[in-house]
Formats: structure tokens, sequence, C-alpha cells
């Protein structure tokens, strides 16, 4: 079972305060383990332009920077990671994710942003969630995620609030008539 380019939706009662209604898009899972970017959680406090102006990263537009980073897992929080569509490609290395989504963990796609070159559509992530080997499919097994197809107006045009809900909703489920508790037939 590959899941790379899915999506991974907590479920109630999660426990992990971390991961609490977390929608994250999964960008590589294979025997030896997954990684993955949480895609709806605001890191408190933190935009982009902090994060350019960190880098010493001038930003030619306006705009550029405005944006909230994400907290994207509890691993290597100080690491950058750049979930965007795929009218953009580093030259240096770009991962495709889905047809319409790639991660890029290269300062130039930063750069790019802040020059205005960058994708149509990006979010910045500090830090990203990782499992190892079997560890996610136990999880799944344990209903702690659902799963579902990453599609890009969910990651990149639907709100950070709204996403838990919509990701929901495209496997149409009502998010009030889920339960945290799991039954055994």
């Amino acid at each position: 079972m590959d899941l790379t380019g899915k999506l991974l939706i907590a479920m109630p009662g999660m426990g992990d305060p971390r991961f609490d209604r977390a929608v994250i898009v999964l960008c590589s899972h294979a025997p030896d383990g997954a990684m993955g970017l949480i895609v709806n959680k605001p890191a408190a406090g933190l935009q982009v332009s902090a994060l350019l102006s960190q880098l010493d990263i001038d930003a030619v537009l306006p705009d550029a920077g405005k944006d909230p980073v994400r907290f994207g897992g509890p691993v290597e929080t100080g690491r950058g990671f750049v979930l965007h569509s795929r009218d953009y490609v580093s030259r240096l290395q770009t991962l495709g994710v889905t047809d319409g989504i790639g991660m890029t963990a290269t300062v130039d796609v930063i750069e790019d942003i802040a020059r205005g070159c960058g994708p149509r559509a990006s979010l910045v992530c500090l830090g990203y969630s990782g499992w190892g080997p079997g560890q996610l499919e136990g999880e799944i097994a344990q209903n702690a995620w659902l799963t579902a197809d990453a599609s890009a107006e969910l990651v990149f045009d639907t709100p950070d609030a709204a996403k838990w809900e919509g990701a929901l909703r495209c496997l149409g489920i009502e998010p009030v008539l889920l339960s945290a508790a799991a039954g055994r037939a």
C-alpha cells in the first residue's frame, strides 16, 4: 500500500494535540516509513516575511511573505519545506507528490517566491510529520486516521480552519456525525 499523495485526516479523539483535526499531505510513503506535512495549522504568530528576514531574502513583491508559516509537524521543526503547485520545479530538487502538488525543501523556492517567480500557490511549513516502518499503517488500523485523495484546491485554496471538515466532506462524511469511539465487529 503506497499512500504517497494522499491526505491523512485526523480522527476525533486523536489524543495528541499536535495532530488534533490535522490534515496532512503525505509526501512520501514507503516500506521504510512515511513523511508528510500538516497543511491546516499555522505556526503561532509566524509569517513568511519573518522567515524571509531571517534568511536575508528581500521580497520584491509587496505581498510576498504575508502568508502564515504552517506547523508541518513535530519532527525537525527548524527545517523548512514548501508544498506548492506543480507549475514550479526547483532548479535543485522538487518532489512530485500528486499531479497538482509538489514539495521542495531547498531555499531556492523561498527565494523565487520572494522574487515573484515562484509557484502559483504554496504553503511554507516548518517541521514535518514522520513515521517509522509500519507505524502509520498501525495508526490507520487503530482508526487514528482516515485517508483521502489530496487535491490542490483543498490544500491551497481552502482556508486552514475549513480544511479538516472539507477533507471529511470529500469522503462523504459529515463532520458532526463522526465519533471518536471506534467499534469492532
